[in-house]
């Protein structure tokens, strides 16, 4: 199994439970394809970015200081960690 590196990202500031999205607020950039680990006193999951909206507006990528919302596959709660995986 290779060494694998978390790098934090952001947090998540908000969840709306009705529609599975999390905004989170980045301090590193983060684009579609990555993966992402996502934590808290009571997450702990990974999954991939699917996609990533601003301002309800679909982007590739995103940089520090922008809050994307994300679709996540599990409820999480305002702030969780956002970790991406680096293989």
């Amino acid at each position: 199994m290779s060494e694998r590196e978390l790098r934090e990202v952001g947090k998540v500031t908000h969840y709306f439970t009705r529609i599975g999205v999390a905004v989170v607020e980045l301090n590193d950039k983060l684009s579609v394809g990555d993966r992402i680990l996502i934590q808290g006193s009571t997450t702990n999951f990974e999954q991939a970015v699917e996609s990533m909206q601003i301002e309800h507006k679909n982007v590739t990528a995103a940089e520090a200081g922008q809050s994307v919302g994300l679709k996540v596959e599990q409820r999480v709660r305002e702030g969780d960690k956002v970790y991406r995986i680096i293989e």
